[in-house]
């Protein structure tokens, strides 16, 4: 009697759990970022196995057949989505340069001396600086100015302020317009012309999520515009493969530099359990390549007084094939 009392709730908690989950699940396969909170629970779509699990395990305990059945279907498309998104396509032409790149949200900067002492040790050839407030960017003017006399800054407090550092010559390029600074550049590699652009649309947060939407699909754009062009675009992007808005931006041609290095799900952010316990971060710090890039490795790397990792990654441009 006991255990068929404990039926129904069990059975309407599961019916919750993958009613929840196929939300979610729903609008992956819709190929669309849908309304909060399913913007914000994309970002962390490998969490979702947790609640499928649990539900088709009281399934099972209930003897609930339909709902093992949907539990497994459930399951089956997170599985499929987990999978890397976008092209992998090796560069034909030979290489030309190589060129390590480091991308950094300080978080209002806050960490600054730990990326001071990360680019000194990586010597990363270009830097891209997010949340670079004014103390900030004058730290690096004092800092590394020898070492990377190029730059490119939007000045700003708080998180508007964004730099971008360069060991190359660089040539000014129209910024995009966004909530926060997004500077550009034109980079001369080897006599080559790089396309450099730091992005950092606004984060998905409940009331803001058109703005995130269209702020991607003002990079989404720009990457299009330039797609005959060697292109590196990098930063904070508050966007996973998860959502359809960061898609669009793959779709472009240009290729995530971590997927190619074998590296498409390491989380960047939160940075306090990325490090330590992997599943329960997202990875939407990104460095973007057209297809004259390859990347041979990219690593993650902890900074201290900043919720996000740095991403450093190894790249050889090529000549078109």
């Amino acid at each position: 009697m006991t255990r068929q009392r404990l039926r129904r709730p069990g059975i309407w908690f599961a019916a919750l759990l993958f009613a929840g989950v196929s939300v979610v699940v729903g609008c992956r396969v819709a190929d669309t970022d849908g309304i909060t909170p399913v913007p914000q629970l994309l970002a962390f779509l490998p969490w979702l196995l947790a609640p499928a699990g649990l539900g088709l395990g009281i399934a099972l305990l209930a003897r609930w057949w339909a709902g093992v059945v949907w539990a497994v279907a459930v399951l089956g498309l997170l599985a499929w989505f987990m999978e890397p998104y976008g092209r992998t396509t090796a560069p034909g032409g030979a290489a030309v340069a190589s060129l390590r790149v480091l991308s950094s949200n300080v978080e209002f900067g806050q960490a600054t001396e730990s990326l001071i002492a990360t680019v000194r040790s990586e010597r990363p050839d270009l830097v891209f600086v997010q949340e670079c407030e004014y103390r900030c960017d004058a730290a690096l003017k004092q800092s590394l100015a020898a070492d990377y006399p190029h730059r490119q800054a939007v000045e700003g407090g708080g998180s508007t302020g964004s730099v971008l550092l360069s060991r190359f010559p660089l040539r000014d390029a129209a910024r995009i317009p966004g909530t926060m600074g997004m500077p550009g550049a034109v980079a001369e590699v080897r006599g080559r012309a790089v396309r450099l652009q730091l992005a950092h649309p606004m984060p998905p947060l409940p009331g803001q999520v058109d703005v995130w939407r269209r702020e991607l699909g003002t990079l989404r754009d720009f990457a299009a515009a330039h797609a005959k062009t060697p292109t590196i675009l990098a930063g904070d992007f508050n966007a996973s493969q998860d959502h359809a808005a960061f898609r669009r931006i793959l779709d472009t041609g240009l290729r995530d530099a971590a997927r190619l290095a074998g590296s498409d799900r390491t989380p960047t952010w939160p940075a306090r359990t990325a490090g330590t316990t992997p599943a329960l971060g997202a990875q939407i710090d990104h460095v973007l390549v057209s297809g004259d890039f390859a990347a041979r490795e990219a690593r993650f790397l902890g900074l201290d007084d900043t919720d996000h990792r740095a991403l450093l990654v190894d790249i050889t441009l090529h000549q078109r094939g």
